[in-house]
């Protein structure tokens, strides 16, 4: 991952969300430790007080749980909270945003409800 240094984003947040992709992807299960502030500082070559924030919104969040002296280990529900944090927010903004846009382009309700059909075929690779 490249973090985007440029844009509104904070790096601690990009950093947060790359972790959670991390568990999603099945590359870090429940119980298994994840990197240190030390070592992801080193990976994004970023100040590792930044890296800990974004540790610590995971910890925050119930994603990720400290042992002393251990380092942050992914919680037993973090897919779970994850899934529900991102359907809750991340997915509903996305999709007021479309829909705002397409009222904008003066789309109607059917043809957006085409549009993302043909985005789902395509992505599921049937091209229909």
């Amino acid at each position: 991952m490249i973090l985007n240094t440029d844009g509104l984003k904070p790096i601690y947040v990009q950093i947060a969300e790359w972790l959670e992709n991390e568990i999603l992807n099945g590359h870090f299960e429940s119980d298994e430790k994840v990197y240190s502030q030390y070592q992801l500082a080193e990976m994004f070559t970023i100040n590792p007080a930044t890296a800990a924030k974004g540790l610590n919104i995971l910890a925050d969040e119930n994603i990720l749980y400290k042992k002393r002296g251990l380092g942050m280990f992914v919680t037993k529900n973090a897919k779970e909270i994850i899934l529900a944090k991102r359907k809750g927010q991340t997915l509903k903004h996305l999709i007021f945003e479309m829909v705002h846009e397409a009222q904008t382009l003066q789309i109607n309700e059917a043809e957006l409800l085409e549009m993302i059909h043909v985005a789902i075929q395509e992505i599921k690779g049937d091209g229909k």
